[in-house]
């Protein structure tokens, strides 16, 4: 399973909290189908990469409820939290930089601590990528990662989505160490 974080609906579409439903969006692209399946509170589609099935899947339930749309895939498909790679937007990052772990805690990330919660598990891996950290200690978190990237951010940007694909289809390909030694840091 691949997850896209984001936010439903087109007033959060260009947001720094919605890059993993960029992510998720372009890597299907590149698989030839859309996430357009209603299924447990997410968009989903079902595919085949390289011989695997795969089950893309952008969650409807806002962005701190990601874990209930995600919980009840994992549960009705059988998928093992070690099987589901979560793609997310990282303040900690400049823009344009990803990150890839294999398992660890939500580093404050509301819809990463839902999965958590929901799968019972820290094991699942993940692609981080970089939105930029708040302008001034002062500025609301919300309001930053809900805010939409400058035209230079976007530029920084759109390298980082590919690198961020190219790593789920070489994970998927050769497993976490081979992404993570080809990614980290781009």
């Amino acid at each position: 399973m691949i997850v896209g974080l984001g936010n439903p609906g087109a007033e959060y579409a260009h947001t720094r909290h919605n890059v993993g439903f960029r992510v998720s969006d372009l890597l299907a692209q590149r698989l030839g189908v859309k996430i357009d399946r209603l299924k447990f509170q997410a968009l989903t589609r079902p595919c085949a990469y390289h011989g695997q099935q795969i089950l893309l899947v952008q969650p409807q339930t806002y962005m701190n409820l990601s874990g209930a749309a995600v919980g009840a895939l994992a549960s009705y498909y059988k998928i093992p939290p070690e099987k589901i790679l979560v793609i997310f937007d990282d303040i900690s990052l400049p823009v344009g930089r990803i990150r890839l772990r294999q398992e660890g805690s939500a580093g404050g990330h509301n819809g990463v601590k839902s999965i958590i919660r929901s799968l019972g598990s820290e094991q699942f891996p993940r692609i981080k990528v970089g939105v930029g950290e708040k302008p001034h200690p002062d500025y609301d978190l919300a309001d930053w990662v809900l805010s939409k990237f400058s035209a230079q951010e976007e530029k920084a940007l759109a390298p980082a989505v590919e690198h961020a694909v190219d790593a789920a289809l070489l994970f998927l390909d050769e497993g976490y160490q081979k992404a993570a030694s080809a990614y980290n840091g781009k």
